[in-house]
């Protein structure tokens, strides 16, 4: 169907932890030839670099000073999505509870987010066929005029669950309460919150699968395309 003039789409896509963001995401740009950026990904990059590098998580001033610092480099290919930082592969250690437990801080900070939202739009800008882009403030903040806006959303509890199925013997309550916890500190900060952009589509997830939900996305940006 498609021909080769087929203007780029760009998708935003956000929602707090554990709605299926990512498993989302990836799947809609590999059943469309889209490329995919996770920006939580980049995020926790950042927070990785400073933790390991000794930086005082406490201090906005620190964290701002060196928000400069690290090069994070995004691969946007959503079979094999890839973060690096100064070179090495930080795909496993940006998942650490270390890492979990500093990310809303450091994420927090005005130069942290004016950094990491510079290298997502360029990624965006660049993307020959367009870029499906997961995170919290993509539709509100780091792509406003994107084609396409969606916010997903689910109860706490089936957060909770699903986020506890991806943290092999994680207690279910412990990750509500974490969840809860830093939907909370993202979407009161001042820069940027997690938050609902007017022309959104609302898709709760609560009750679907995986399949219904990436089925549901595909059909929005399809109906996009051809309405463009």
């Amino acid at each position: 169907m498609e021909n080769g003039a087929a203007q780029p789409v760009i998708v935003a896509i956000d929602g707090p932890a554990g709605t299926g963001k990512s498993s989302t995401s990836k799947a809609v740009a590999a059943q469309l030839g889209l490329s995919y950026l996770d920006t939580g990904a980049q995020y926790r990059a950042i927070t990785w670099w400073m933790v390991t590098n000794g930086i005082d998580i406490a201090d906005p001033s620190e964290i701002a000073a060196a928000a400069g610092k690290p090069e994070i480099v995004s691969g946007t290919d959503p079979a094999n999505p890839t973060i690096t930082v100064d070179g090495t592969d930080v795909s496993g250690p940006i998942r650490t509870q270390e890492v979990s437990s500093a990310v809303s801080a450091v994420s927090a900070v005005p130069e942290v987010r004016a950094r990491i939202t510079e290298l997502q739009r360029s990624l965006a800008a660049s993307a020959q066929v367009g870029i499906v882009v997961e995170g919290r403030d993509i539709g509100t903040t780091v792509l406003p005029d994107a084609d396409l806006k969606v916010f997903l959303t689910a109860s706490a509890e089936a957060r909770a669950a699903r986020r506890s199925g991806e943290l092999k013997g994680a207690d279910v309550n412990a990750t509500r309460e974490a969840l809860i916890k830093r939907d909370a500190a993202d979407s009161s900060r001042k820069t940027s919150p997690l938050a609902k952009a007017d022309d959104a589509v609302e898709v709760d997830t609560t009750e679907l699968t995986l399949a219904q939900v990436i089925e549901c996305v595909v059909t929005l940006v399809e109906e996009k395309r051809a309405g463009k």
